[in-house]
């Protein structure tokens, strides 16, 4: 895996530390929660696992993450759970690249999927999509996988709008002035970029009717519905009925076992740490992790699951 010049010197010159090394944390962009909640768990990692050290990366989120934990470049990453499936089974996009390689620490939290939109604007649904310019996500995000699966259940494709592959602080800045007329984040409530957004413009989110979430689930059974809570935005007064999916921490198999079970440990050992860094980590549960994980744990988190008394799933199992 990934080694800074300081942990090869480190190695070479202590037997005792010959695997220790910094972690390099593959997350997303600034604007979402994997990259606050990254950072939070290399400061768990920095504090609580003995002779390593972590640091969070911006990436261009899930898709782009899983490539980087194939090849060895990031030892952790966020992932969402419908593109660690797939990356896992070789489904489309990655059909060509399958990595059967990929194991599962945990599952942390629920991705809601958000459709935002300005308050004056005349978007109230999926279909009125049709003739826009519109954000679908950074290249190689989640949220751009998210986007397309919720669409494409309901018979929209890129072909019937103009997309625009923006990150969340793009997209934001492009609905603040105007330059599209609506965008999709994939992402932990609240995120800073719709919080910004919501702080100087009057926004609103589209709801996803009880049929359309039928058929994205049909489609991607790793979603599920998910209501956005009155108050989570500025100007929001009503709950929003949306989809959600869960976001995974994966690893490499190659991981050793005893530093797999250590960042397992203190994940749920000292998620008060992390929820102090952002509400997302609320979610950060054993009952959460063992019941959405979509691919198989690694033997050290499998591990520390057992010692608690946990039970893990068959299907879990590498």
């Amino acid at each position: 895996m990934k080694r800074t010049g300081l942990a090869l010197v480190a190695a070479m010159s202590l037997a005792s530390t010959a695997s220790a090394y910094e972690l390099s944390i593959a997350t997303g962009g600034t604007g979402g929660v994997y990259y606050p909640y990254g950072g939070g768990l290399a400061e768990l990692i920095n504090r609580h696992v003995e002779g390593h050290t972590a640091s969070a990366e911006v990436t261009g989120a899930s898709v782009e993450n899983m490539a980087l934990i194939s090849r060895g470049d990031s030892d952790i990453a966020t992932v969402l759970a419908d593109t660690a499936y797939a990356a896992y089974n070789g489904t489309d996009p990655f059909a060509e690249r399958p990595m059967p390689e990929t194991r599962a620490l945990a599952s942390i939290y629920p991705n809601a999927v958000q459709l935002v939109v300005l308050a004056d604007s005349p978007i109230n649904s999926l279909a009125d999509l049709r003739g826009q310019r519109v954000s679908v996500g950074a290249p190689g995000s989640g949220t751009e996988v998210n986007a397309q699966a919720l669409l494409e259940a309901n018979g929209i494709t890129y072909d019937d709008f103009t997309a625009e592959r923006l990150n969340f602080n793009e997209t934001a800045d492009a609905l603040r002035d105007g330059d599209i007329v609506a965008g999709f984040w994939s992402v932990g409530p609240p995120t800073s970029s719709i919080m910004n957004l919501a702080a100087t413009r009057s926004i609103r989110i589209i709801p996803i009717s009880d049929e359309e979430i039928a058929a994205a689930v049909e489609l991607e059974p790793v979603f599920s519905a998910y209501t956005l809570a009155a108050g989570t935005y500025d100007g929001m007064t009503e709950d929003v009925q949306t989809i959600a999916i869960p976001n995974v921490l994966v690893v490499h198999e190659d991981m050793e076992e005893e530093l797999a079970y250590e960042i397992t440990r203190v994940l749920f050992e000292r998620v008060d740490e992390l929820i102090a860094i952002h509400p997302a980590a609320n979610d950060t549960t054993v009952e959460f992790s063992l019941s959405s994980t979509p691919v198989p744990l690694h033997p050290g988190a499998i591990r520390y699951y057992q010692e608690i008394g946990a039970e893990v799933p068959e299907h879990l199992m590498p």
